[in-house]
């Protein structure tokens, strides 16, 4: 960026650019306070409009998080890598692992909410399930919650002639989860499909993921298909766009 493309800048962003440079460089550490807005405007000589809206740019990109009454500090959450391509992968489901082990290490991760039900199929289900509308399927809605921090919420759809009777129906799906118990149940899946979005989140999902003002989600929509080509899974995840880097890995 030129010296003249800098100055165009309103000064909330040029803050904005020095601060997040600082946390970038390790001067300011995860869990550090970064100057209130008195101290930015006696440094930079801004009003306090403007320096609060430098700290709420830091915030909204997910490097800084508000706390009532003590300031604005350097997110200590360590961003989890989602390996989209690996952790399908049938080595691991079904090997009875969960398709979250690599990506969690060590970290503590909790589902904290489960629910599983019988429901109609609305349009939207139907016709990426490729059944009839109002045909009844099994949802299991969860969320997941890491190193005390909610991350993730997600239903999945399943065709309910296809999972009737079976531990897709139950809380707890067993070793290796939903894609293992689809496997013995003679539909595999052997093919996968993720349509990616970013978008702002409603009022509900703000609340449920204990995300900051104008921090966006990424809803990932993935559909699994069985051999020939069935559907047998629509899968609708919503994340915590700041808690997340999503890694593809693949060859040329």
């Amino acid at each position: 960026m030129t010296s003249q493309d800098s100055t165009r800048q309103p000064k909330y962003q040029r803050i904005a650019d020095v601060l997040r440079t600082a946390i970038q460089s390790g001067e300011y550490g995860p869990g550090d306070r970064l100057p209130g807005e008195n101290d930015l405007m006696t440094t930079y000589h801004v009003a306090r409009m403007t320096a609060r809206q430098a700290l709420g740019v830091l915030q909204n990109e997910g490097l800084a998080e508000a706390r009532k009454g003590a300031g604005v500090f350097v997110r200590a959450f360590k961003p989890l890598r989602r390996r989209g391509i690996q952790r399908l992968a049938q080595e691991q489901w079904g090997a009875g692992r969960s398709i979250w082990s690599d990506e969690t290490e060590d970290r503590e991760l909790v589902v904290d909410e489960v629910d599983v039900r019988a429901e109609e199929a609305d349009d939207r289900i139907a016709g990426a399930l490729g059944i009839a509308p109002g045909s009844q399927v099994w949802a299991r809605s969860r969320r997941f919650v890491l190193d005390g921090k909610p991350v993730l919420f997600a239903t999945s759809y399943l065709p309910s002639d296809v999972v009737a009777d079976s531990a897709i129906t139950q809380p707890d799906t067993g070793p290796g989860g939903t894609y293992a118990r689809l496997s013995e149940l003679g539909h595999k899946p052997v093919h996968f499909r993720e349509e990616i979005r970013s978008r702002m989140p409603s009022t509900g999902e703000a609340g449920r993921l204990s995300l900051s003002m104008g921090t966006p989600v990424i809803q990932i929509v993935r559909t699994a298909f069985a051999e020939g080509g069935r559907a047998v899974e629509v899968n609708e995840m919503t994340l915590d766009s700041a808690s997340y880097v999503l890694e593809y890995d693949f060859d040329a």
